[in-house]
């Protein structure tokens, strides 16, 4: 099926990430000018950790190809909102940049059926990726046999971020995770009785989807979850009932006020002990690091109750527009991304850990380390609210109902909502 650009900016317009992929390796006037005089990257990696994670592959670039320049067209604001429909305005003007920021995966689908991305599938070829991609990775990068975006990294998204001295003053250890979601919802108990107004913080709209999608894994297990997204689980299953209700328990304990708020807020109430716990992706790691907190002691990580074994993923990952201006320094840029120097200088920075497999383990630090074995040896499933498991529009559909939802607190209404978002997106 082919769509019209316009509903693709029609999407970006949600708010929600719209990305696109990248381009032919063999055939570079196919994405444009072979032309490597520069190459302008269109990212919403504007500050913080993320800019300095972007700043970090330039430095690297820049050492491999001293000859293109590097045009930094990031669009800061609005949690990357601004960007997104930026961007938007300028493929349907067909005023591409040389490359642009995605996640990997379904969120790519709009931008493949608009055929405003490249087939990379010989740029992996030429260069190797195959051999030092997982397969797993692979996998989700793969749509009807062709690959369209570069990975620089992987983000786990199950992670839960405690303060220690918070639980350890509640007389709760927070070095043992709790077995399941009963027992976590028991220690948000323990904590509200020892005056801690705020156990679990939340942020915006997304955070909020992402604490569900940890829920529904919890609950479901890694089989039923991700057969939400083929329909071999149906989201009117007893079993989203039971998530819906633990969701609404979790809320709970929430902050009321996340609305609105980047996810640094809800991540900065665990750093400075007015919450105990945040779920959230991996980069936080780097705004621990930034106000100087040390892993094992100020803080530590586990997997969200009950998906333990599991590796909730998302990549950030890079694309080739079709009629990119500058397709050789873009291909330049997407050989810096995935190469081996470059993807330590990202990863160390942004706090996530690198696609290839032929990265050592030893170059990070502890939390890292263990994330890389996890992604090795855990269930892989793919995050909802960060693209990787539903095109936009169906995400677009679920943000909704849940938005509605920490307004009125109505599960069944969230479950028909989900029953119907469902219902669209696979055509049933």
């Amino acid at each position: 099926m082919r769509k019209a650009l316009a509903a693709v900016a029609g999407l970006a317009v949600t708010g929600l990430v719209l990305t696109g992929c990248s381009g032919n390796a063999d055939n570079g006037n196919a994405g444009g000018s072979d032309d490597d005089s520069q190459v302008e990257v269109f990212t919403w990696w504007a500050a913080g950790s993320e800019k300095a994670g972007l700043d970090a592959l330039v430095e690297v670039f820049n050492e491999q190809y001293p000859d293109t320049e590097f045009v930094n067209a990031a669009v800061a604001g609005g949690a990357g909102s601004n960007a997104k429909n930026a961007l938007a305005s300028r493929l349907k003007a067909n005023n591409p940049p040389d490359s642009f920021q995605a996640h990997a995966g379904a969120e790519l689908t709009d931008y493949i059926e608009a055929e405003k991305i490249e087939d990379l599938s010989d740029f992996y070829a030429d260069n190797g990726l195959n051999d030092v991609f997982p397969s797993t990775l692979l996998d989700r990068l793969t749509v009807d046999g062709k690959i369209y975006s570069v990975p620089s990294n992987i983000h786990r998204a199950n992670v839960v971020w405690v303060n220690t001295a918070v639980l350890t003053d509640a007389g709760i250890d927070p070095n043992a995770a709790p077995a399941d979601l009963d027992a976590w919802l028991a220690d948000m108990e323990k904590l509200k009785a020892a005056g801690i107004e705020t156990p679990l913080s939340v942020a915006t709209d997304w955070t909020q989807v992402q604490l569900f999608e940890n829920v529904l894994i919890s609950v479901l297990g890694a089989d039923g979850y991700q057969g939400l997204w083929d329909g071999s689980t149906k989201f009117d299953d007893s079993k989203v009932t039971d998530a819906i209700d633990y969701y609404t328990q979790l809320l709970s304990y929430a902050n009321t006020d996340g609305t609105g708020q980047d996810w640094p807020v809800a991540t900065d109430m665990v750093i400075d002990g007015t919450a105990a716990y945040n779920v959230m992706g991996d980069w936080a790691l780097a705004q621990f690091d930034a106000k100087g907190k040390t892993y094992g002691t100020d803080y530590t990580t586990w997997p969200t109750p009950g998906t333990d074994g599991m590796f909730d993923f998302l990549a950030d990952s890079f694309t080739l527009p079709v009629g990119a201006p500058h397709a050789g320094g873009a291909k330049n840029w997407l050989k810096t991304i995935s190469s081996a120097e470059g993807q330590e200088a990202f990863n160390l920075a942004k706090g996530s850990i690198p696609a290839r497999t032929d990265a050592d383990p030893a170059a990070y630090p502890e939390y890292q380390q263990g994330a890389i074995a996890s992604f090795a040896e855990d269930t892989v499933v793919s995050s909802l609210a960060h693209g990787a498991a539903v095109k936009v529009s169906w995400l677009n559909d679920i943000t909704s109902a849940i938005g509605q939802f920490v307004s009125t607190q109505d599960g069944q209404t969230l479950q028909d909502a989900l029953v119907q978002a469902q219902t669209k997106a696979l055509g049933e």
